[in-house]
């Protein structure tokens, strides 16, 4: 009851409407951005939150960037080894674990490259 008292002065100061209010605690709580940000999202096709921004991370979700490759780690008597640079190896071992190392079929392409939602 006190909150409502607190809440009716500021109402013509242009914080907005109960339901404006409740529409972006509505949409933070169940996807995670604002109205605002869903229609951002939407225009852009990128996911675009203010909860990134309050992470510390860009406004919105930077493009597919293909990760670098990992590093070619062969089996020792102990700990397996990695190297960053494969051609240095001196008997050219082969890696513990093959497998590909890049998005190879077409729906994982369109995958990582399309739009959002």
């Amino acid at each position: 009851m006190l909150a409502l008292f607190c809440v009716i002065p500021l109402a013509g100061c242009g914080i907005g409407t109960g339901a404006t209010v409740a529409a972006n605690v509505v949409t933070l709580t169940t996807i995670h951005r604002t109205v605002p940000d869903a229609v951002v999202s939407l225009i852009s096709g990128r996911n675009c939150s203010m909860v990134r921004l309050d992470e510390q991370k860009s406004y919105c979700v930077p493009k597919y960037v293909p990760p670098p490759p990992p590093p070619y780690c062969t089996q020792t008597l102990g700990d397996p080894e990695c190297w960053a640079d494969p051609e240095k190896l001196p008997d050219h071992a082969p890696q513990i674990a093959e497998g590909p190392y890049k998005l190879t079929t077409p729906a994982q392409i369109a995958s990582a490259e399309g739009r959002w939602p």
